[in-house]
């Protein structure tokens, strides 16, 4: 039984004030592997002054020294990347290819943002006056469990890179993920105070750091309900904001498509980290030609697909986080069939073999109309709608029809027609044949999917403010 009692303040691993205890469950098997204890405003507080008079030194260290710092945290982190693979796997339910490539990635992206820390100009000349960016100040990092390690180290290396100091919230769900990233962070040996790692619930810790006046920036992932909380709370004293929220991706595949691999590449888009991504391609648009044929051929895929432990290599699709995510899925599949969408695959309660964990069927619907629940919320599982389309507009239309836009995928044989079609796509990232990731392109949303971006020089931006003197 695992026991977390400490977090991490000013450069110490601290005992906080907070008396609540939690259960960390398995869920592959529904056990309890570990007990935390959770901070409590008190800690926040304390968090975010370690934070204040860290920046006071930190904001004005060079561009040499911060580089140095972030090799030295891509070092920690990499050095223990099989036991952030191994607690991904026991406490998210992640499969080994996925907790390895997360993991891995989150160390890399120190990496990259030395890389284009290196060539950054903190200072320009604009007409007549010298351009210079300033690091905005303490900035509260809240992350989801989804995909803990790269999520908090994508915002971390940002403001290191800019010269700011950090109180980092992740979820209370990963906080055997987040005990590895606290010993890494503490090995790296930034000066005290730059980070400051607290665990807690979103209701108690996410008020005092989105109200705090001592907090100069929010960066956050997660729903886009809780963003707009974050929001409103940091109207008050204007704090600066980084909101990745939700999404509901199109995923269209056109008439000119290769179905031997855009049917696989549609159903991966989906189903990537169990379903559980706010990148999730979740609305599959076809042309209704082509119907009857992606039909077959996605039922073949899926059925080809392992749902099982994530600790067996084999194993395609692992357990989601927790019962609300599995009784969410239930009420998500059931309202595909009340609402009449056709049920090629799946459907509701556990995959045969399974009695224990929260495991879930790959489901998949067809004829599914842009009115139906199923088509117009985000699911957060392994469930992929199939809508049809008969014109090119009609597909693009079908694809802006949402409140998101975060992300959008293209299948096509003709890479200039998805070119043209990607620029009348409103999302944040459009992807043509591909699941690639570009750490050094912008990430984040359109509408109701956020505010402001992440990675590369984009991130780094968002962590300073433009000072104009003029002389």
């Amino acid at each position: 039984m695992k026991q977390i009692s400490k977090m991490y303040i000013n450069g110490e691993f601290y005992t906080p004030h907070g008396t609540e205890v939690i259960d960390i469950i398995n869920p592959a098997n529904q056990q309890v592997i570990g007990r935390a204890v959770l901070a409590d405003e008190q800690d926040t507080i304390r968090a975010i002054e370690s934070a204040k008079k860290a920046f006071e030194s930190f904001s004005t260290s060079t561009k040499e020294e911060r580089l140095q710092y972030l090799q030295r945290l891509h070092d920690a982190v990499m050095d223990r990347v099989e036991d952030l693979k191994e607690a991904t796997i026991e406490e998210y339910g992640a499969t080994p290819q996925r907790a390895l490539w997360s993991n891995r990635y989150a160390a890399e992206t120190f990496l990259y943002f030395k890389d284009v820390l290196a060539d950054f100009n903190f200072e320009e000349r604009v007409g007549k006056s010298k351009v210079v960016s300033t690091p905005i100040g303490v900035t509260a990092i809240l992350t989801a469990w989804n995909s803990n390690a790269g999520s908090v180290c994508v915002k971390l290396a940002a403001a290191v890179a800019a010269g700011c100091t950090t109180v980092i919230k992740p979820s209370e769900l990963s906080i055997l993920q987040t005990r590895v990233l606290m010993e890494c962070f503490d090995k790296a040996g930034l000066p005290a105070g730059v980070i400051n790692v607290i665990n807690g619930r979103g209701e108690t810790l996410g008020p005092v750091l989105s109200t705090h006046p001592d907090i100069a920036k929010v960066t956050f992932t997660g729903s886009t309900a809780v963003g707009k909380i974050i929001a409103r709370n940091a109207l008050e004293s204007m704090k600066r904001l980084t909101l990745e929220m939700s999404g509901k991706s199109p995923n269209i595949i056109l008439d000119d498509a290769d179905l031997a691999t855009a049917v696989p590449l549609a159903v991966n888009t989906c189903f990537q980290n169990n379903g559980q991504a706010c990148v999730a391609a979740s609305r599959l648009i076809v042309p209704e030609k082509l119907l009857p044929e992606i039909k077959e051929r996605i039922v073949e895929f899926v059925r080809g697909l392992k749902v099982g432990l994530p600790s067996d290599e084999k194993t395609d699709i692992g357990p989601l986080i927790n019962q609300k995510q599995y009784d969410r899925i239930q009420h998500y599949i059931r309202s595909g069939i009340e609402e009449g969408a056709e049920l090629l695959i799946g459907g509701e309660g556990k995959p045969e073999g399974f009695s224990e964990g929260y495991f879930v069927k790959p489901t998949v619907f067809a004829n599914v109309t842009p009115d139906m629940t199923i088509a117009r919320e985000e699911i957060f599982g392994p469930v992929l709608s199939i809508l049809t389309y008969r014109t090119e507009e009609e597909a693009i239309r079908m694809a802006n029809d949402t409140i998101y836009g975060l992300q959008a995928y293209i299948s096509s044989s003709d890479v200039e027609r998805a070119n043209n079609i990607a620029r009348k796509i409103n999302a944040g990232r459009v992807l043509i044949n591909t699941m690639h990731h570009d750490p050094l392109a912008p990430f984040g949303g359109f509408r109701q999917s956020g505010i402001g971006r992440e990675g590369g020089i984009y991130g780094i931006k968002e962590q300073l403010e433009p000072k104009a003197i003029l002389s």
